[in-house]
């Protein structure tokens, strides 16, 4: 299956909830937090103070996407703010094996974060360790951004890397994903799809996500 998970980064944070609880209402699977910290990427959105306003409010699986430099010191202020998953950027963590048992250690689920740049290859030694890669299609920092074409390759060779070493890894793909590329996305093996401004700036969240829905 499927699943879709609305960036909040591109919500309209005056009515943070409301919007939570649109995308909830549609049928997505996953609420994508990006937490940036104007040091790994050129931009800053917000801590953990904002995602704990949303505990006990929404029953959506909660992906928080670290990108940040040396993510270990904040890993469990996300956790104890309701994290279901904790994302990080392998390039942001100088002992990547350290990082990823840090966050099992809270009983939550652990994904890897690969820039558009970065190959596939630095997950040679941790695939089996990890609940998800997740592919940027962009690269981090801003929302609404174009799809980088080649990440489709991309997706597909990690596919077939997960299936050969018969592993039980979720693809999650962001950046850039719109209804004319989704489909795409998802042939090519991705089967967690983020959404930002192409899901909260529309005027009808519900008939997007529908559509959404089609187009895969």
């Amino acid at each position: 299956m499927v699943k879709i998970a609305p960036s909040i980064l591109s919500a309209d944070f005056s009515r943070l909830l409301e919007n939570v609880s649109e995308v909830e209402k549609a049928g997505v699977e996953y609420l994508h937090i990006d937490v940036m910290d104007g040091h790994f990427v050129p931009n800053i959105s917000f801590g953990a103070p904002v995602l704990k306003s949303l505990k006990g409010k929404t029953n959506l699986f909660i992906d928080v996407h670290l990108m940040i430099e040396n993510p270990d010191l904040y890993i469990k202020d996300f956790v104890d703010a309701g994290a279901d998953l904790i994302n990080v950027h392998i390039e942001a963590c100088r002992h990547i094996h350290r990082t990823i048992q840090l966050i099992k250690s809270y009983g939550v689920k652990v994904a890897v974060t690969l820039n558009p740049g970065t190959p596939l290859h630095t997950l040679d030694e941790i695939l089996p360790e990890l609940d998800m890669v997740l592919l940027m299609s962009v690269n981090p920092g801003f929302g609404g951004q174009s799809y980088i074409e080649s990440t489709t390759k991309k997706i597909e060779k990690l596919k077939k890397m997960i299936s050969e070493s018969g592993l039980n890894c979720e693809i999650e793909v962001d950046g850039g994903i719109n209804l004319s590329n989704v489909k795409e996305v998802v042939k090519a093996g991705a089967n967690i799809i983020v959404a930002g401004s192409a899901i909260f700036n529309t005027s009808d969240i519900d008939a997007t996500v529908k559509a959404f829905r089609n187009a895969i």
